[in-house]
């Protein structure tokens, strides 16, 4: 029998479970019922949509729980268990400002991600297929400021090292907002208060999970506070230096299926 009582895995996606080539590792879909058998919760969290999660996912998402777009949007077996909505006003003033970066020469593409679907206005270039690559809901506007759904994220393509470059010009709206780089050349904006570790500390609430129960693995700066609620967090090997700081266990890395590995070795076969 395992030594602990695990039951809620926290997994985020890109750099973390899929694989070098960007792919849900195959041995996942024979784990994934063995675990539910065990009363254990599988959850991805990830900068990415809900749609395009559960598009990955495919059947199995029917009955799993999802932490999308960084921790704004929180769905279980189909259904809403929390979404923080960005003000209409904040989104206005975040494209006002992004606008101005591109004015002042800045490379960035802007991708506005409501609980329908996510926008663009930016059609040139490889742009439209980054965006793609995240969100399967995906629409070009003319113009992102007369979008009608519920803005939850505001995602920014940097064509440069966003960490370096985007992610430094954002003071203005960090100021009163959430502001994370969430990969190398992603940053995102979103309500105060509102990351992947807080829509986790709301599942663990919701289900009776304790910290010591939790599971989390992560890759990247967006995961830092999912592996703070989790007594188990695990930083892949090809994790930012910080991630590797602040988890507690070490994974091998994505291209060597490393989430999997670990998890056979916390739930050995019977």
């Amino acid at each position: 029998m395992p030594d602990h009582d695990i039951r809620l895995i926290a997994v985020d996606m890109d750099g973390t479970l899929l694989d070098a080539d960007g792919k849900i590792p195959t041995p996942l879909w024979e784990m994934l019922p063995r675990l539910a058998e065990r009363d254990v919760s599988f959850v991805p969290a990830s900068g990415r949509q809900m749609a395009t999660l559960q598009q990955a996912f495919g059947a199995a998402s029917s009955e799993m729980t999802f932490i999308a777009e960084n921790g704004a949007y929180v769905v279980r077996a189909g259904e809403e268990v929390a979404a923080d909505v960005i003000e209409p006003a904040v989104v206005e003033r975040a494209i006002h400002h992004l606008r101005t970066l591109v004015a002042d020469g800045y490379d960035l593409g802007v991708v506005v991600c409501g609980k329908r679907s996510a926008y663009i206005e930016r059609t040139d270039g490889t742009f439209p297929a980054h965006a793609a690559t995240y969100y399967a809901a995906l629409e070009a506007v003319d113009d992102l400021l007369d979008i009608d759904d519920d803005v939850l994220k505001i995602a920014i393509y940097d064509f440069a090292p966003a960490e370096d470059s985007v992610g430094r010009a954002l003071d203005e709206i960090a100021a009163t907002h959430r502001v994370v780089v969430s990969a190398r050349h992603w940053a995102d904006i979103m309500n105060p208060g509102v990351d992947k570790g807080a829509a986790l500390r709301r599942l663990q609430d919701a289900l009776a999970i304790a910290p010591a129960q939790t599971a989390a693995f992560g890759d990247y700066l967006n995961d830092l506070e999912m592996l703070d609620a989790a007594e188990w967090s695990y930083a892949m090997q090809n994790a930012h230096p910080e991630v590797v700081a602040r988890a507690r266990h070490r994974a091998p890395s994505n291209a060597d299926h490393g989430v999997l590995t670990t998890i056979a070795q916390l739930f050995p076969a019977s």
